[in-house]
């Protein structure tokens, strides 16, 4: 492993389940558009791809055909880790609305995000009201719920991503759910999301620190932060030892406030990450600190 010290994973989130053309430009929505955007970061210097799948209306969703088709294309095109979401969006066929009128994300379309044939996939095992264009959504996954969709990642050799909003994650959920698994444990910790996601948290030095010290044992983490402190984040995050995330998903503008293409985004947390010393990890790099199979590319 000393031969990987001072490399860093560049993930790119090209998409995400929020954003539309009318909030950007650049956003890629289908499955060949988010194929070619991502060859394009992977040349940059990113070595995992964090990908939603869209109807072709670009509404959200999770199904595992329109993911399968996705990550073909992708394959076809470079050897990036490739990584599905199982959160999916706010609309399009990931919401159902109960018998007392509250929409919630549905649990069996968030279940369809594991047939991709994904390297990892995200596991949220969260419970909280999402702010939405469209209202209040609650993503419900109680801890019965969230030790499925573990155990179903796992008999599919898919590597769960834990994302964690708040350190009660890491300390409840990730901590209880990774207890007695094998490692590496890839935990990807999400800053900025306070006004979309109950109980998130913004950013802060204090607060990435704290979250870090609660990582469980045999940790891999990443950060994604939202909002126009992203780049003073990510800087925190890689002299803290971390991983970083960039991409549309996260935040589409550059410092100026002007929409940037995923690319872009890639080349600015690059380009970073040599001035301080280190070097993006390839691909096969990535897959080794991840404790992921070598690729067949």
């Amino acid at each position: 492993m000393s031969d990987l010290a001072g490399k860093v994973i560049v993930t790119v989130a090209p998409t995400g389940g929020f954003l539309t053309t009318a909030d950007t430009p650049f956003i890629p929505t289908q499955p060949e558009q988010i194929a070619t955007d991502v060859a394009r970061c992977h040349s940059a210097g990113a070595s995992v791809a964090a990908l939603h799948a869209r109807l072709p209306d670009d509404q959200a969703t999770c199904d595992g055909d329109i993911y399968r088709r996705m990550n073909t294309l992708i394959r076809e095109r470079c050897d990036i880790v490739l990584n599905n979401s199982t959160g999916g969006g706010v609309n399009g066929d990931m919401v159902r609305t109960r018998s007392d009128g509250t929409r919630v994300v549905d649990w069996d379309a968030r279940l369809q995000g594991l047939h991709g044939g994904a390297d990892t996939c995200t596991l949220d095992a969260i419970t909280a009201y999402v702010s939405s264009p469209v209202g209040e959504i609650l993503m419900d996954t109680p801890p019965s719920r969230a030790a499925e969709l573990a155990e179903a990642m796992r008999d599919l050799g898919i590597k769960p991503e834990w994302e964690a909003f708040s350190p009660s994650h890491l300390l409840q959920e990730i901590r209880d759910l990774t207890a007695g698994t094998p490692g590496p444990h890839l935990v990807n910790m999400v800053l900025g999301l306070d006004r979309t996601f109950q109980n998130a948290m913004p950013y802060s030095p204090r607060i990435l620190q704290e979250m870090i010290d609660y990582l469980p044992e045999n940790s891999v983490f990443s950060v994604s932060i939202s909002g126009p402190d992203q780049l003073r984040g990510l800087t925190h995050a890689l002299v803290l030892g971390g991983h970083v995330r960039v991409g549309i998903e996260d935040y589409p503008y550059l410092e100026n406030g002007e929409p940037a293409e995923n690319v872009r985004l890639v080349e600015n947390i690059v380009s970073i990450i040599e001035k301080l010393g280190l070097q993006p990890a390839t691909s096969e790099e990535a897959r080794q600190i991840l404790g992921l199979e070598s690729s067949d590319v």
